[in-house]
């Protein structure tokens, strides 16, 4: 259990968590595409009408949970405040982009009517996603099924349409072409990234091979287009579950180093709170990581104090990564707003925080705990 420190002055970087066991043992096969190559989703098929100056959307990760879904529900309740709150539907957000693991334990279809749709029925915009380890994840107790049947029969269908184990939701199934997948939008490519089950994340070398291509693709589309990534394990990360993932870092840096394509910024979940790092890279690009986890499920994890020994910063692949802000002790939400102007684009990220009690219908609104702005000038 977490103690607080004498000190308690917390980590400014990312952290290692020391003597972690090796679970890549948990590693799922991947389930064929229900899409061709290379799983490309246009926002105007699930999107009709999207403006080519102003995109607005959500961003949240860590939604579900089993034993206690209140905070889920204020989450919830609070981006539904976000739709036309101004009075103009200029501000409405577009989409919510999921960060992965919708549900919990286990990615059972028995869990998506509870921990999804009934949350969800009233959110008016559509819902695309990347998997978590827990969607990815197989109940040894179940009666079997592979790794991701519920996930893509939700979010990977071929057609939308009322899914059977959602309680004749009225939301239906999304229709992304894979579990690692591409979205198109006017404004900005997103390049959404399957990271497996285990805890420090897995990525096989088919998609590596993609992504690498993603990369070069969205490139030539600059500076037109904003190049996001997408990933679950979140790759820099200053808290006391995970701790970064060096896996996930040695994937990404690699990817951006051999294809001299480095993204505006990367969004990822797993940890359950909100971060916000930059890493300068040495030839001047500084590139933002947003760890976005604090949405829903009950636990949340603390960022680590300088005086706690389980961890560690002295590790190369940190080296100028610094912790700008974060919020560790609220559960919470991103509202992105992408503009283009005659200047070029800006990417402007608001994360908001609810209050941390167990009030469903409380009007309280959310409280803006941090923003952040990227310019990218043509």
């Amino acid at each position: 259990m977490y103690k607080l420190s004498l000190s308690d002055v917390k980590y400014k970087t990312p952290v290692y968590k020391k003597n972690q066991p090796d679970d890549s043992f948990k590693f799922q096969p991947l389930p064929k595409p229900s899409g061709s190559y290379p799983f490309h989703l246009p926002l105007d098929q699930i999107c009709p009408e999207i403006p080519d100056d102003q995109m607005v959307f959500h961003m949240v990760g860590d939604t579900g949970s089993v034993r206690n879904p209140s905070f889920q529900k204020l989450v919830v309740a609070q981006m539904l405040r976000h739709f036309k709150e101004n009075g103009t539907e200029e501000e409405d957000p577009q989409f919510l982009y999921h960060l992965g693991d919708v549900v919990y334990n286990f990615g059972e279809a028995s869990e998506y009517r509870n921990q999804f749709f009934r949350p969800y029925e009233k959110y008016p915009a559509p819902i695309v996603a990347i998997a978590g380890n827990h969607d990815s994840e197989v109940n040894p107790e179940s009666k079997p099924y592979r790794s991701l049947d519920a996930f893509t029969a939700v979010f990977c269908d071929t057609e939308a349409r009322t899914i059977s184990f959602s309680g004749e939701a009225v939301r239906k199934s999304m229709t992304q072409p894979n579990v690692y997948w591409t979205l198109e939008t006017p404004m900005a490519t997103f390049i959404g990234l399957h990271s497996n089950t285990p805890k420090f994340g897995v990525v096989t070398d088919e998609q590596r091979d993609w992504f690498k291509k993603e990369l070069l693709a969205a490139d030539k589309l600059r500076p037109d287009k904003a190049v996001i990534v997408c990933i679950h394990h979140s790759p820099y990360s200053a808290d006391i579950n995970h701790g970064s993932s060096l896996p996930m870092i040695e994937f990404l840096e690699g990817a951006f180093s051999e294809t001299g394509v480095k993204p505006d910024v990367v969004f990822s979940g797993h940890v359950h709170n909100y971060q916000r790092l930059e890493k300068q890279y040495p030839d001047g690009d500084r590139v933002l990581f947003v760890v976005a986890g604090g949405g829903g499920y009950d636990e949340l994890h603390p960022v680590a104090s300088e005086d706690d020994d389980r961890f560690t910063n002295e590790i190369p692949l940190f080296q100028d990564v610094q912790l700008l802000n974060f919020c560790d002790d609220k559960h919470g939400f991103l509202k992105v707003k992408i503009v283009r102007t005659t200047a070029g684009l800006s990417i402007c990220g608001e994360y908001y925080s609810i209050p941390h009690e167990e009030e469903i219908d409380s009007d309280d609104p959310a409280v803006l705990a941090d923003s952040f702005c990227i310019k990218l000038d043509k």
